[in-house]
């Protein structure tokens, strides 16, 4: 593999220049190999998925290419990988699948790096054209495939092709390319039968790699945002799509003294800690926000790189400015979604650039007379007790301690009440980097985007997982096999926990959401990880410790109390709202 290829999170959306590898196939024989390297040079250094007889002669390819081959259990699992690797890393994330339910089993995940933003390219098998309509096994090709929109750019996918013929390989490739080199999301799918990838290639490729420069912002727009802004109050709403800018969000607001609010994917975009920092919005959000925006709400609201959907907004109109949002994003869908009524200031342009903008403006400040709520945000930790079982907050007041204080782990949470918890008592500030589904939600997602995220970046990668989500889908033995840096920590309080306390805030008798317990330390031990069980708080901190400590993937389980209320009761109101009843009506 050639040398000096670093990766690093401040690479993310960015588009990168490889080098040939130096060991890499100087001549590629045949259309998986070219296909392969051709990845390769445009930034892929991990391939997820699941070798099958129609996708063998690819998966060789990659076996024998400079691309770390990551063989997984389940594929939505690898896409899960895939995408949190691209995340961690800033690389793109590359995913391989046979045919029929190879593919199938992928779309999950895809339809989340559709809602996530991330960059995917999805190398999936065909049936032969001479097989297809004839019941071949696993059959998969045009008419089969585009059922679910597989074949054709649209809802999923930016790029898609069905490569029936090894002469579009060049075509192929170069639409590949450029859309890993453009900044943004790119999904594409490349359909391949195994008798095209087996096939030599029909003339040499020159593969080059590809740059594009970021979008810029052009002066009349920054001058109109500034002269929109200026002599009124303001605050930011911080999205994850300004994640690249986190150094000129900070230092914007410090310039003019405005306080900034993020959404659960925005965590840590700007530093928790931080004296303008006035909490989370949303699902698991802080009471300061709702406080700020009731004393002191601001003539304009600067939304920066986020789609204000109803994990973040809610759709609460307490959370809208007097006049108007000022709403910077590079997808224009974003625009007027969640609130279509509210007069908004739509500005599609790349956050970072426009920010540059305006702190290069002559004038000394934009005028934000927005105050602040004073008081932290964030709730005071209870102490932990020699009880059972163990109180979600306290357990998020040891990761806090020992995992986000002391180290720079990637943290992810899982869709349940784990999205509350974290997003709700957990600070990051730089040191760490969180990262939610807060958009399609998969059950799934962190529980096997955690095992992507470790191996593409090296680093300690924690998952915070419920129960059911670990028994639903969960990478622990591709972990092990590849010695990945991986730690879950399971919320185990033998049921749904979120959909159970959810059914009681809005009226119902809970049903259906209670699930045998179980042992997940000793499962860990019988896939070849290590596993700890912890049913009391003073156990807590020594486990996560070790836990830390260890070299290769850990499970630690721990027996929560699943009557301590998750954060979550404005979600459950926004509920009532959309017209869920509870049996007292």
């Amino acid at each position: 593999m050639s040398e000096g290829i670093e990766r690093s999170p401040a690479f993310a959306g960015i588009a990168l220049r490889l080098p040939v590898p130096v060991d890499a196939p100087a001549h590629p024989q045949n259309v998986a190999e070219t296909l392969a390297l051709s990845l390769w040079q445009a930034g892929v250094t991990h391939g997820f998925g699941l070798i099958g007889g129609a996708i063998a002669p690819f998966a060789r390819a990659l076996h024998e290419s400079p691309i770390e081959l990551v063989h997984c259990r389940h594929e939505s699992g690898a896409v899960f990988g895939a995408l949190e690797g691209y995340f961690a890393s800033g690389r793109p994330g590359l995913v391989f699948t046979t045919t029929g339910p190879g593919l199938t089993n992928a779309l999950t995940g895809i339809a989340a790096a559709r809602w996530e933003g991330g960059k995917v390219v999805l190398v999936s098998a065909a049936t032969a054209p001479a097989n297809r309509g004839r019941w071949a096994f696993q059959e998969t090709g045009r008419v089969a495939a585009s059922t679910c929109g597989g074949v054709t750019a649209g809802a999923l996918f930016d790029y898609a092709e069905l490569l029936d013929d090894p002469a579009a390989l060049p075509t192929v490739t170069s639409r590949l390319a450029r859309g890993l080199a453009r900044p943004g999301p790119f999904l594409a799918h490349l359909q391949v039968p195994v008798s095209v990838q087996a096939a030599p290639c029909p003339a040499p490729i020159r593969l080059l790699p590809k740059t594009m420069a970021p979008r810029t912002c052009t002066r009349d727009t920054v001058e109109l945002v500034a002269r929109t802004l200026a002599g009124s109050s303001f605050a930011l709403w911080v999205g994850f799509g300004a994640r690249d800018a986190a150094e000129r969000v900070r230092r914007f607001a410090e310039h003019t003294g405005a306080p900034v609010m993020c959404t659960p994917r925005g965590k840590g975009v700007f530093p928790e800690s931080h004296p303008l920092y006035l909490g989370v919005t949303g699902f698991g959000g802080h009471a300061a926000v709702d406080s700020y925006m009731s004393m002191h709400r601001p003539d304009y609201l600067l939304v920066l790189g986020s789609r204000l959907g109803e994990m973040t907004s809610l759709w609460d109109r307490n959370m809208l400015p007097d006049k108007a949002l000022v709403h910077v994003d590079l997808d224009p869908a974003a625009f007027g979604a969640a609130f279509p009524d509210f007069p908004s200031l739509d500005v599609e342009s790349d956050v970072g650039e426009l920010l540059h903008g305006l702190l290069a403006l002559p004038t000394p400040k934009l005028g934000s007379r927005a105050a602040r709520v004073d008081g932290w945000p964030f709730p005071r930790a209870p102490a932990a007790l020699d009880r059972a079982p163990v109180r979600p907050s306290v357990l998020m007041d040891a990761i806090q301690r020992v995992i986000v204080d002391r180290s720079n782990a990637i943290v992810m949470s899982e869709a349940g009440n784990a999205f509350a918890w974290a997003t709700h008592w957990l600070r990051f500030s730089g040191r760490s980097s969180y990262r939610v589904s807060m958009g399609f939600g998969s059950m799934g997602h962190a529980v096997t985007g955690v095992v992507g995220a470790a191996l593409t970046t090296g680093r300690k990668a924690v998952a915070l997982v419920g129960d059911g989500t670990m028994l639903m889908n969960n990478e622990v033995s591709t972990a092990v096999q590849h010695d990945a840096p991986v730690v879950w920590i399971v919320l185990n309080d033998a049921r749904y926990g979120m959909i159970h306390q959810g059914m009681e805030s809005i009226g119902y008798v809970p049903f259906a959401t209670e699930i045998p317990r179980s042992d997940f330390a000793s499962v860990a031990d019988a896939l070849g990880a290590h596993g700890l069980r912890v049913t009391r708080e003073t156990e807590v901190a020594a486990a996560l410790e070790e836990a830390m400590a260890a070299s290769g993937p850990v499970v630690v389980d721990v027996c929560i109390d699943p009557d301590e209320e998750a954060p979550s009761r404005k979600r459950n109101r926004s509920l009532l709202a959309q017209g869920v009843a509870g049996e007292d009506g």
